[in-house]
């Protein structure tokens, strides 16, 4: 018979067994495995510990973290459930959920869940709990290696009701978020904002860490402190100093001829290598790029961070947009997550990957791995960006692009690789994808006789103007070695062109320069027969 209560100073030996048992000394959160810790958290009214007993032995526990947000978001976290290994076919993981469901349901609005994705053992239960997937944080938790997690949430009482209508977002946040809403039953009134330009860059700025002597002049400064927030978080400066810091948490200040313009407030886990920013606070737009560059800056060289996390409103696509450009890509999509003013507020979740996209192994159930397909794309992609914008700023077809264009072009490619004799593409193939090579060369044949007429290498296009005016190919492309090429399709081409005009004036400038020259090269001029001619119009 399995019996579920509350626990008590007599269980937290056992409560610590039970992690041991099931994470022996890995779990990121030293302080489960401390009695002393174990004891505080058994009485304190800010959380909610449970243990499950059978034959007279505690051989589970699980608990509620019930002030996760700030005071007033009702977030908890629905967490720290382990079972003993010779108890794992009682129902236990099942009783346990249950009983914190039934203990909660009157002092939350949110519950959320980060699901170990090594097995589906949490999945299932919170799914069958009633709780829907709405993001995956990958290489997130930190145990033996590094693992993945699924974000779930459930709500309770008014949550929904008091939702904010129609959000702005970034384009690239709307799959995610279109997903989340679909697991959750609830309609996605969302507006894309393809326009919203990102925070300017701002660098006359002298960087510090917030001592009390600056404290009271941040507390002066409404704009993202308690008006016009963008970035949210369990942790506010007017909570008080001392408050803050007892929470581990920690400001960088701006300033500019000795005033403070603006701070950001982070956490770091040394352990876990998590760095979480949750407030920032500016006096101008200048300072804002200025303050996430920084912190980004040094979790690179000085912190030795892994994962950057950052909850974004969701109504703030300019803030959405400057973090993407710094690097942050979009995780998860939590509506109604914290409160402001009257309304509950959606959020966007977004992430930085300072580390290898090494994937740990998991198992996924349908809901979660349609999730991750959508985030992995994404963060994928983000690694080749870099990569592929050394080699895009050295194309004469993008000369003229400042950095921030550039970045922008590099993330709408894949990188496709051929081997020695692979066609790129045929003569006649309809121009759906222009090719930027990164590495190899490969040889350029027109007409039916598949003369060789030419060579491209690294740095060099192909396709680019039949994808430009929507013609077939009239040459054919074969590998003389492995190449590597950077793709843009057409599709992704005229989405970027249509939420990006600046970048196609560039474009097609530079087409028809390059065209003339292309022509000059080739000896075009000099073709023999107008047949010929037609051929060797577009090489690539």
């Amino acid at each position: 018979m399995v019996h579920v209560r509350d626990a008590g100073i007599e269980d937290v030996e056992a409560i610590r067994d039970v992690f041991l048992a099931c994470y022996e000394h890995d779990y990121p959160y030293q302080e489960f495995y401390d009695t002393h810790h174990l004891t505080k958290l058994v009485f304190s009214d800010d959380a909610l510990m449970l243990v499950a007993e059978h034959e007279g032995k505690v051989v589970g526990t699980a608990s509620v973290i019930l002030e996760v947000g700030a005071y007033s978001d009702l977030v908890g976290e629905f967490g720290r459930l382990g079972v003993l290994p010779e108890a794992r076919n009682l129902g236990l993981g099942k009783r346990l959920m249950q009983e914190r469901l039934w203990r909660v349901r009157d002092r939350l609005h949110v519950g959320l869940i980060d699901g170990r994705v090594a097995h589906p053992f949490t999945q299932r239960i919170a799914e069958g709990h009633g709780f829907a997937v709405v993001g995956f944080a990958p290489l997130k938790m930190l145990l033996a290696r590094r693992e993945s997690l699924a974000l779930l949430v459930q709500y309770f009482g008014d949550a929904l009701a008091l939702r904010r209508n129609h959000p702005r977002i970034i384009p690239e946040v709307y799959p995610i978020a279109h997903l989340a809403t679909q697991h959750l039953g609830i309609p996605l009134d969302a507006i894309v904002d393809e326009s919203e330009p990102a925070y300017p860059q701002g660098s006359d700025f002298d960087l510090q860490e917030l001592t009390t002597s600056g404290y009271a002049s941040l507390l002066r400064i409404e704009r993202g402190r308690t008006r016009r927030r963008e970035i949210l978080g369990p942790t506010r400066l007017h909570y008080g100093y001392f408050k803050v810091r007892a929470r581990k948490s920690r400001y960088l200040i701006a300033r500019q001829r000795g005033g403070i313009l603006g701070a950001v407030g982070l956490t770091i886990d040394p352990m876990e290598k998590v760095v979480r920013i949750f407030e920032l606070i500016s006096l101008n737009d200048e300072v804002i790029r200025f303050l996430l560059a920084a912190v980004e800056r040094l979790c690179r060289t000085e912190w030795g961070t892994y994962f950057i996390e950052v909850d974004v409103s969701a109504h703030a696509p300019r803030m959405q947009r400057t973090l993407l450009e710094l690097g942050f890509l979009p995780y998860g999509f939590v509506p109604a997550l914290n409160f402001d003013e009257v309304e509950r507020i959606d959020v966007v979740k977004m992430a930085r990957l300072l580390g290898p996209l090494e994937l740990d192994p998991f198992q996924l159930d349908e809901r979660c791995q349609a999730m991750a397909d959508v985030v992995l794309r994404g963060f994928q992609q983000r690694c080749i960006v870099p990569r592929v914008a050394e080699v895009v700023q050295q194309v004469p077809l993008f000369e003229g692009l400042n950095e921030e264009q550039v970045l922008r072009l590099a993330g709408c490619c894949s990188v496709r690789q051929f081997q020695t004799g692979d066609s790129v593409f045929a003569r006649g193939d309809e121009g759906l994808e222009m090719h930027v090579v990164l590495a190899g060369s490969a040889r350029v044949q027109a007409g039916e006789s598949g003369k060789a007429v030419g060579s491209v290498g690294p740095g060099e296009c192909l396709g680019e103007i039949a994808i430009l005016n929507g013609t077939r190919h009239s040459a054919t492309v074969v590998c003389q070695d492995p190449v590597e090429t950077a793709v843009l399709t057409a599709r992704d081409l005229h989405e970027l062109v249509r939420q990006r005009p600046d970048i196609g004036i560039v474009l097609y400038r530079n087409v028809a320069i390059g065209l003339g020259q292309k022509l000059w090269r080739t000896g075009l001029a000099r073709a023999e027969d107008q047949s010929s001619t037609d051929d060797l119009r577009d090489l690539a």
